[in-house]
C-alpha cells in the first residue's frame, strides 16, 4: 500500500448503500484529518451503474454533513485490483463475488470493511436497503468507525 496517498475502494452489492456511504464517510473523515487519499466506491452487481446513491442513504449522509449526491453506482472491475491499494467489501457475499473476478496477479488487498473495527462484534456492515431509514443510521455507525479507523492507520495513530 501507498503510504503516501492511500487507493481505497468500498465494495457493496449494488453501490447505492454502503459503499458510497463509506465513501462519503471516509471522505469526510480523511479531509478532516488533513490526510490525502484516493477514495471510491463500487458494487459487485450492475443494477445500478450510473444511478445516484438511494436518497435515504443521502439524506442520512446530509445529516451528517457529508454530500454524496454527486457519487454515481458502478460496478467493481478487475482493473481496480490494481488502481487500488486496499479494497473493502461490506459483507462476507461482496468478498466472495469480488474473489471471483479478483486477477490472480492482482495487487491490492481484499478484505472486510469491519475487519479495520477493533472489538466489532459483527463481520457484516449493516445492509439498510430493505428497511426504513433507522438502518441508514446503524450503517452511518459501521462506515463512520471503519472512517476513522482508516484515519488512524494512514496517519499513523
Amino acid at each position: 500500500m501507498s503510504v503516501n496517498k492511500p487507493a481505497i475502494l468500498f465494495l457493496c452489492l449494488g453501490n447505492i448503500c454502503r459503499s458510497p456511504m463509506a465513501e462519503g464517510a471516509a471522505r469526510a473523515a480523511f479531509a478532516a484529518a488533513g490526510v490525502d487519499a484516493h477514495l471510491d466506491s463500487a458494487g459487485t452487481s450492475d443494477w445500478h451503474i450510473g444511478r445516484a446513491p438511494d436518497p435515504r442513504a443521502q439524506a442520512e449522509m446530509a445529516r451528517r454533513g457529508a454530500d454524496i449526491s454527486m457519487l454515481r453506482g458502478r460496478q467493481l472491475s478487475a482493473q481496480d485490483f490494481y488502481d487500488f491499494d486496499l479494497i473493502l467489501a461490506a459483507d462476507a457475499q461482496n468478498m466472495v463475488d469480488a474473489e471471483q473476478i479478483m486477477p490472480d496477479a492482482a495487487t491490492a488487498k481484499l478484505q472486510l470493511m469491519l475487519d479495520w473495527v477493533e472489538h466489532s462484534q459483527r463481520s457484516s456492515v449493516t445492509d439498510p436497503y430493505y428497511g426504513d431509514e433507522d438502518g441508514f443510521a446503524e450503517t452511518w455507525g459501521d462506515v463512520s468507525a471503519v472512517a476513522d479507523a482508516l484515519v488512524r492507520h494512514y496517519r499513523g495513530d
